[in-house]
């Protein structure tokens, strides 16, 4: 089975998490100190983000780097 692209995988794990907790991606952005147009170009799997970006969603969300990365 060929492997996910893992920008799609943290765009898919990023608004489902963003959903569950109902949270606007506005909401999401200030959370994990990013611009809304960033969040919702992520989402989309529009940008290849760092590192850092990762770590800062994952610590918004109380989560992992790997739960970010692992598909669902």
């Amino acid at each position: 089975m060929p492997r996910k692209d893992p920008s799609s995988i943290v765009a898919a794990n990023l608004r489902r998490l963003r959903l569950q907790r109902k949270w606007s991606q506005e909401e999401c952005a200030e959370k994990c100190g990013l611009h809304r147009t960033y969040v919702g170009a992520i989402e989309r799997g529009e940008r290849n983000i760092t590192l850092t970006t990762l770590d800062r969603i994952a610590a918004a969300f109380g989560i992992s780097v790997v739960d970010l990365l692992t598909e669902r």
